[in-house]
């Protein structure tokens, strides 16, 4: 997820948490609970014993069975943007199977499939919650390194269970698979601006900025609106890759001049889901008038940005983070009816420090997802 909303959450609670104790990982809760967590800045996960609150009445537990690691979880388990709770245990891209419900629970049964993103709590009052955008809530709780209003800190998907309120919660559809997780944070991520920014329209011609976790989840929605779609990339070698494997209609390289002039002023609106500081400009150029500029991942550093080819093109840029519980529910629902799943590698949980280090380096096509419910054993 973006570091712009994690930080505006974590600054947004500082206040509350200062008059909040934060308990022990091990007995602040009485559901004995077990999971791979980082306890320092080097980032390696290993076995922890901790708990998880006791099902309330509106409240969700289930087995967790699957969870993507999206790189998110890198820069919380290595203190990158040093907001980091240690012990954490990070996942919020999580699928699972429902093992009791609360009394006042309506929305779900035991055996039902679920899942859980990148939220488990928000105030519920402000303006964004009651227009079903908890994601923008200012209160809004994190499923990982989030912290609960009784100040205990949230652990996330890589564990083998979960408390949950039933509100964050979304229904399973039967014929997605399970180990499609990942739609959960990389998906929502891109098909809710596509919807929002009305670049879903049949017969639009949408780019899309970086065929990673983010970009080919965006290609794979955008086609399935009936737009055409252009792969916007910095290295040829994705080519093959995004028209042949992805069904994007062309590819453009990113530091060819002559190719980025040729298709200048032809885009309805691109997606830039690259988190590496890059020039805009060029972006800028392909669009139509009126095209819209939308960005979905987070550079470190602020990004220039050019006034001048807004101003003659009326051309807006604008972001987006995640979707609300209910576009969750549609995203995935959507997906079912149009098959749409990420391209994932499923892994052991004993392999989640090598596949940390694998996503470092890029080398992964294009999610890891950790088979938690059958390979994750108590020590």
């Amino acid at each position: 997820m973006l570091f712009s909303i994690v930080y505006i959450t974590q600054k947004n609670q500082e206040s509350a948490k200062k008059s909040i104790m934060e308990k022990s990982h091990e007995n602040e809760h009485p559901i004995k609970a077990f999971g791979w967590a980082a306890r320092d800045t080097s980032g390696v996960l290993s076995p922890l014993n901790f708990s998880r609150r006791e099902t309330g009445e509106k409240d969700v537990q289930f087995k967790v069975m699957y969870c993507g690691i999206c790189h998110t979880d890198l820069h919380q388990i290595k203190n990158e943007w040093g907001i980091t709770k240690y012990p954490i245990i990070p996942g919020h891209e999580i699928v699972g199977v429902v093992t009791e419900v609360g009394n006042k629970v309506d929305k779900f049964k035991i055996g039902d499939k679920i899942g859980v993103g990148y939220l488990v709590g928000s105030c519920n009052e402000c303006e964004n919650c009651t227009n079903d955008l908890e994601n923008y809530c200012p209160g809004q709780v994190l499923t990982a390194n989030g912290t609960h209003s009784d100040g205990t800190i949230t652990h996330g998907g890589y564990s083998d269970l979960m408390v949950v309120n039933e509100h964050f919660i979304v229904r399973w559809p039967d014929n997605l698979p399970m180990e499609a997780a990942p739609l959960l944070c990389a998906g929502v991520t891109t098909y809710s601006p596509l919807r929002y920014y009305g670049l879903d329209k049949p017969g639009m011609h949408i780019g899309v900025v970086g065929l990673g976790g983010l970009g080919h989840m965006a290609v794979k929605f955008a086609k399935a609106f009936g737009t055409k779609v252009t792969v916007i990339s910095t290295s040829i070698s994705k080519k093959d890759e995004a028209i042949e494997r992805l069904g994007a209609d062309s590819f453009l390289v990113s530091r060819d001049p002559e190719q980025m002039q040729a298709a200048g002023g032809s885009l309805d609106g691109i997606i830039d889901t690259v988190s590496a500081v890059h020039p805009i400009f060029p972006l800028l150029n392909l669009l139509k008038t009126n095209g819209k500029l939308v960005m979905v991942g987070a550079p470190e550093k602020p990004l220039e940005l050019p006034v001048f080819p807004l101003l003659l093109g009326r051309k807006l840029v604008g972001g987006s983070a995640i979707g609300g519980v209910k576009e969750v529910q549609e995203m995935v629902n959507f997906a079912e009816k149009h098959n749409i799943t990420p391209d994932v590698e499923v892994v052991p949980m004993e392999y989640v420090n090598r596949a940390v280090e694998r996503l470092v380096k890029s080398d992964v096509k294009y999610r890891f997802v950790l088979d938690i419910g059958n390979t994750l054993k108590k020590s």
